[in-house]
């Protein structure tokens, strides 16, 4: 297979990757093969899937917005993925110049494509490491050089917390992320469940077994072991909300019926 000039050296380009899989449904271009295979495995039991994925991404963007509106100018991405058109330095600097943007992945090929879109902006960066653990991103340099954990700051935590099992503590991070941030921050956050999607969860089981089959588990929660993340936080108006019904700004009865899917919600820090 034939190594595009974008990867980075050392991708095992026969694994795929949560990220890229994801760039996909939003019609990127920084995917292989192996990432378009799994993607449309999971589309043969979740044909809307790409509508679950746009409605998340408009969804951060609203709430990118909102945050900016409440005066918030530092934004930490943790599970950023690759960057695509409207991300958020894009939303957060279009509403305010001076908005900085940490980004933080696991995965090399969100990294690599992150620091070559930012090149140049030195208000925007990303940082390699992983949600599991917190006290890495905390003390990372480039998150350290454009974050004042003294000042509000907006965390993002879109689409992230569904690939955290169990057994590897989703909320410890959660909790250690929160009691990080100053008073007035903003937590930003969807997350995956068999609650609102148009189809039987035996359908939706399909789905998750593909995940599961590439080793990247995707662990559906209710709406209650949702709610636990936003724990330290008071719920913005409207809550923990289906992903188009927070603040949409078009008619939702002109939503697809898997913009619907999972949960949405934005907490603010006491």
């Amino acid at each position: 297979m034939e190594r595009p000039a974008w990867a980075p050296q050392g991708i095992d380009l026969t694994v795929p990757s949560v990220s890229r899989i994801y760039d996909f449904y939003l019609g990127g271009s920084h995917n292989f093969e192996v990432d378009r295979e799994a993607a449309r495995k999971a589309m043969e039991f979740m044909p809307g899937l790409p509508k679950i994925m746009q409605a998340n991404r408009a969804f951060m963007r609203r709430a990118v917005r909102f945050a900016a509106d409440e005066g918030i100018t530092q934004f930490l991405d943790i599970g950023s993925g690759i960057p695509t058109f409207g991300n958020v330095h894009e939303v957060a600097q279009a509403a305010n110049p001076e908005a900085r943007v940490a980004y933080v992945d696991h995965d090399p090929v969100a990294v690599a494509h992150s620091r070559a879109v930012l090149a140049g902006n030195d208000r925007a960066g990303i940082a390699a490491a992983d949600l599991r653990k917190p006290h890495d991103i905390l003390s990372s340099p480039v998150v350290g050089e454009l974050i004042d954990f003294d000042r509000p700051v907006a965390l993002l935590l879109v689409a992230v917390l569904h690939f955290v099992e169990d057994a590897d503590d989703p909320q410890c991070a959660v909790d250690t992320l929160r009691d990080a941030l100053a008073p007035g921050s903003l937590v930003i956050l969807t997350h995956a469940s068999y609650e609102g999607v148009p189809l039987s969860e035996e359908r939706v089981g399909g789905t998750v077994g593909v995940y599961k089959s590439i080793k990247n588990p995707l662990v559906m929660r209710s709406r209650e072991e949702v709610a636990r993340f936003f724990e330290g936080y008071g719920m913005v108006e409207p809550g923990l909300v289906p992903m188009a019904e927070w603040r949409p700004e078009t008619p939702l009865s002109q939503e697809d019926p898997f913009a619907f899917s999972g949960f949405a919600g934005v907490g603010r820090k006491a």
